[in-house]
């Protein structure tokens, strides 16, 4: 099997990497860096007749967006300071352009100065609301990515190039056992996933890097494994429940030895578990998971997408031997 080297730098150059999430949150907030929001919020009083003038195009759209605004100002400036924070977390991506060009314009046509102070005041509230957000964002991403080096460090050379698959044998079994002392302490959470996640889709722009785009895909699949092998449910009244019992050892097995283990479970080779049987449990597990986790996190994508793996695995060795099912 050839050897794919990669540089194992977990923050691509800026000018071809897609947006990271705490740039996107700066982008939907402001279209600006964060440090200079306040200038584009005064800006965009100073321009406010000509924006104002641009926005003529598509009226009704226009007009059903400046509703949607109005309303969350108007929930901000009725909101104790408790909540402030809360419906700015709540509400982080409607802090757009055009957010802060209707705050604008509605503190230009406020007819007194107390009630223009006001607005002044709850846009600046505001703006340090949502830069403690980004701050803390970037400092999670940081926490992540630190994470992530510790767990692929045992397949790292001494320079800067990650070999794949990696010379050391024992580099996967390191790698396994990383990624279970972090777990335990709590730091494989949504924020890391994500992070892995944004990381393997540049690997996968970046032609070059075939190495660490087998390597995150293999923190993935160690994560699925930790997560999943910690709940059995191979046995039911005293009873070991076979199917469930033999997808339990595939779900703990390296992904190499998934083909050895199929051929030796399953009837179409040396096993005593149908086809149909094993399909069966691997849906059961997959609904199991939809229920146990959050809907639309990285989390339950990460462990559906192992158990779909291994049914495919599965899928595939079965029409080898007896053919596609008619």
């Amino acid at each position: 099997m050839a050897t794919a080297t990669a540089s194992t730098s977990l923050r691509p150059p800026p000018s071809p990497s897609p947006p990271r999430l705490a740039g996107s949150l700066r982008q939907w907030c402001w279209g600006t860096p964060t440090h200079s929001s306040r200038r584009a919020f005064h800006a965009h009083r100073r321009k406010r007749n000509t924006l104002l003038c641009a926005a003529v195009k598509g009226p009704e759209e226009s007009f059903k967006k400046t509703i949607e605004v109005d309303r969350l100002i108007d929930m901000l400036r009725d909101a104790n300071p408790g909540e402030l924070d809360l419906i700015v977390v709540e509400n982080i991506l409607a802090f757009s352009e055009g957010f802060w060009v209707r705050l604008a314009a509605r503190i230009d046509l406020c007819k007194s100065d107390d009630d223009k102070k006001d607005y002044e005041e709850l846009a600046e509230n505001v703006m340090n609301i949502v830069d403690r957000v980004v701050h803390k964002t970037d400092e999670k991403i940081e926490q992540s990515t630190d994470v992530l080096k510790a767990i692929i460090s045992p397949v790292m050379n001494e320079g800067e190039d990650a070999m794949w698959p990696p010379r050391n044998p024992e580099a996967l079994k390191l790698m396994e056992k990383e990624i279970s002392n972090r777990e335990k302490e709590g730091q494989l959470d949504e924020s890391f996933l994500s992070e892995v996640n944004a990381q393997l889709r540049q690997a996968k722009e970046d032609v070059d890097k075939p190495g660490l785009q087998a390597m995150l895909q293999k923190v993935l699949q160690l994560y699925a494994s930790n997560f999943l092998r910690k709940r059995s449910y191979a046995y039911k009244g005293g009873e070991v429940v076979v199917p469930e019992k033999f997808l339990e050892s595939i779900i703990e097995a390296p992904e190499n030895d998934w083909n050895r283990l199929l051929l030796d479970g399953l009837t179409v080779g040396k096993g005593d578990v149908s086809p149909e049987e094993f399909y069966a449990v691997t849906k059961k597990r997959i609904e199991r998971i939809l229920i146990r986790t959050e809907g639309g996190s990285y989390q339950q994508r990460v462990l559906v997408e192992y158990i779909k793996e291994i049914q495919a695995r599965a899928e595939e060795i079965v029409n080898r031997l007896q053919g596609p099912a008619v």
